[in-house]
């Protein structure tokens, strides 16, 4: 054999050695999980409470947001205008309201004097120096400026009571107001960053339609699929060891805790590998990973229990 020939040899052997290990390093990856999945987190979408133009609206994509944090508002002029003018209305009816003690000042006054009158005829008629006449004009007299001071209160009373009716309906819709004028303020809810903007400033905005949508991925879930010979050995609480791609044909790797184990079957995902490659029926788990801005949303993991 000459040298051309030897060396074709040993290219052809070296070709031959390099796919078969090619091979059992992809068997062995293939190998070396337990379940596949994605990563997701709890994601919420914020929602516009009020109808008008959104005149602020500090929301881009990527930003941090702190729970309460004001992020915006809706214009809320009409709703301004309208509460004075009930406020206008509420002061027109209580200007109307009697002030009951002012106006029964006059006759309780008569009656105090009415009652000294009273005792001074009757103790004059022990001494014989006044008739029985003057104490009954005296009594009657009493008597009818109490009469006369009931009936007043009675109408006083009354008359309040119906300007409180009228006050009450003015009063809820002030405070109608006040809640429409309060959800106009756009607070974001939770800790977490923004994934999806819906909305723009200066854009007209009708309650309950999006503005945005917030996740806190602090923390994010992989949903993985285990088969049911699995689904023994997989226990809540239990740690697994989280692998991704590292970019560079090795893997990162995290600590993470199996949180949630569907008791259903369901048919495997397209986008999911089984450890038994394609299982007809599967289980789902969550497990749970500290993210240090290493995981991304929809990102590919794998587990290892």
């Amino acid at each position: 054999m000459n040298f051309n020939n030897r060396h074709k040899m040993e290219i052809y052997r070296y070709l031959i050695i390099s796919v078969a290990l090619g091979f059992a390093s992809c068997n062995k990856r293939d190998s070396d999980f337990d379940a596949s999945g994605t990563f997701e987190a709890d994601e919420t979408v914020i929602s516009s409470q009020a109808t008008g133009t959104l005149l602020a609206f500090i929301v881009d994509e990527g930003h941090k947001l702190k729970q309460d944090q004001l992020v915006g508002y809706v214009d809320t002029i009409q709703l301004h205008l309208t509460r004075k003018q009930l406020e206008a209305q509420k002061i027109t009816v209580l200007s109307k309201k009697p002030d009951i003690e002012a106006q029964l000042a006059a006759l309780k006054e008569q009656l105090k004097a009415a009652e000294i009158e009273q005792a001074r005829v009757v103790n004059l008629l022990k001494e014989d120096a006044a008739t029985p006449k003057q104490l009954d004009d005296i009594n009657a007299q009493v008597d009818i400026t109490k009469g006369k001071i009931h009936a007043l209160q009675t109408s006083l009373q009354d008359n309040t009571t119906t300007l409180d009716m009228e006050i009450s309906p003015i009063e809820a819709q002030i405070e109608q107001i006040g809640d429409q004028i309060e959800k106009s303020k756009i607070q974001n809810p939770i800790d977490g960053t923004v994934l999806t903007v819906y909305a723009e400033p200066f854009e007209m905005v009708a309650i309950g339609q999006p503005l945005y949508k917030i996740a806190d991925i602090r923390e994010l879930t992989l949903r993985a699929y285990i088969t049911g010979d699995q689904l023994p050995v997989v226990k809540l609480d239990q740690e697994v060891t989280v692998l991704t791609d590292d970019g560079e044909g090795g893997f990162t790797e995290i600590t993470g805790q199996v949180y949630w184990i569907s008791d259903q079957a369901e048919f495997t995902p397209k986008s999911i590998q089984t450890k038994d490659e394609r299982a007809n029926k599967v289980y789902a788990i969550k497990v749970r990973v500290k993210n240090d801005g290493t995981y991304k949303i929809g990102m590919y993991g794998e587990v290892k229990f």
